[in-house]
This record gives C-alpha cells, structure tokens and sequence, in this order.
C-alpha cells in the first residue's frame, strides 16, 4: 500500500470526487480525516470506510470558514499524529449564468468556497507540514475551466484559474522546505452535482463528451486515482503542475 502511515486530508469528502479520493486512499493504507458540509452523509462514509478495515474520521465544516478548517487540521493530528497530505476539493459551481445576469450573492458563493476555501485549506494545512521533517503534498481541485473558458459561468471560470496560480505560488514558496503542491484539472465528472446540473441543462452532457478525446465524462474514481498518485512518493519529483484529468479536452 503507497500510502501506509500517511494520514491525509479530504474536502468536499461527502460525495462526487471527494468522497471516491476518501475511499480510495484510505484501502492504499492512509488514515483520511474526511471534511464536508453534509455531516449525516459525512459520517456514513467515514463509517463505511472504517467498517472497510480503513482508518477514517469526519471533521463536518465548511471550508469557507477558517475556524472550520483548523479544527479538521487539528483532529488530524490529534487523532493520527501527523498531516502528510491532503486533497482540497471542495467547490461550487454555476449552470453558466451570463455575466452580466449573475448577483452577488452567486459570485460570492463560487469565489468564497472554490477560492478562500483553498486558502484557508493552504495556510492552516501548511504550518503543520512544515514542522514535519517529512514535509507533505497537497492536491487541489481546480478544473478545465482553469485552462480556458468551458461555457460554465465566468466567476466559475476566474476561480478555477485562481485555484491553479494559489497552486503554483505554494509550491514555489515552500518547495524548497520539503512541501509538494499540484492542482487537478478536472474534467466533466459523472458526479451528484454534475447529474443535477444535466437535469436542469439536458444539452451539458452532449457539450461535456463533444469537449473530450474520450467522448464521455470521467467516473470519480479516475479522478480519485490522480489523487492518490500525487499524494503519495511515487510523484515526489511532481510540484507547481497543472495535471490535467480530462479526458484529453486540454489537448485540442
């Protein structure tokens, strides 16, 4: 197992992306402190990863709080000793509502969770990690859209980009001090959200295969095999990337 002793951090870990990349890392042998807004469906899959023979704990919170994040931070260090990982997926998106259109209230919902929630991930996970001599690799989730505009709604767009320039500004600070950081552009993602979003906009699924080499959206676990790959030593010479996880839309 890759990832035996290691303990890593998870966001957005109640369901889609996040809740995959729990359950996969924790049977390569990582005890996963398991963070999300949804505490019920939360605590069931930290239940069944740990009924699985996982180490797994739930830390409910929402990453737009800092107070949140701290208190995840320190449960895992409190109840695994360490944080040698962690994945920072948490995000919130948009049916591509035009600019112009869009409230404040929407944009402060994509901009606080997608981007401050990175943030407050970055600056309380970091400090820890620092004082280990084994450093650490952190993952965030930013997103085709992180690339180039997909369609989707244009603060959904600015934050993924933000996403992947918070990414490479921690990995050039802190590369030399023993800290990995590397973003995920993720593609379309057969998700709850993403299935929420074709029900509403029956013609996104036929846009998202059209986009890809592929011709058809990822399953979760692909994405939570990338995860697993940078969180763990067989990347150790991977810092400040863009890996992109999408189907080849960034290739043409």
């Amino acid at each position: 197992m890759s990832l035996t002793g290691k303990t890593v951090m998870v966001t957005g870990a109640s369901s889609g992306i996040g809740e995959a990349a729990a359950r996969l890392l924790a049977a390569e042998g990582a005890a996963v402190v398991l963070m999300a807004r949804r505490e019920e469906r939360l605590r069931e899959v930290t239940r069944e990863i740990n009924e699985a023979g996982g180490r797994a704990v739930a830390a409910p919170g929402d990453v737009r709080s800092a107070a949140d994040v701290e208190r995840a931070v320190a449960l895992a260090v409190d109840r695994f000793d360490s944080l040698d990982g962690a994945f920072n997926n948490a995000g919130w998106g948009s049916l591509g509502t035009p600019l112009h259109e869009m409230d404040d209230a929407d944009y402060d919902r994509i901009m606080d969770t997608n981007v401050r929630g990175v943030w407050n991930c970055l600056r309380h996970q970091i400090p820890v990690m620092l004082r280990q001599e084994s450093g650490g690799s952190i993952v965030n989730t930013s997103s085709t859209a992180g690339l180039f505009a997909t369609g989707a709604a244009a603060p959904y767009v600015a934050s993924k980009h933000a996403v992947a320039g918070l990414t490479k500004a921690a990995a050039a600070e802190y590369g030399g001090r023993g800290i990995r950081v590397n973003s995920l552009m993720v593609g379309a993602t057969r998700t709850e959200l993403m299935d929420e979003a074709i029900s509403v906009m029956p013609q996104l699924e036929e846009l998202s295969v059209g986009r890809a080499i592929q011709r058809r959206l990822a399953d979760p676990q692909e994405i939570a095999q990338a995860v697993v790959w940078l969180c763990g030593d067989r990347s150790s010479f991977v810092t400040g990337a863009s890996v992109p996880v999408d189907g080849g839309c960034s290739a043409v």
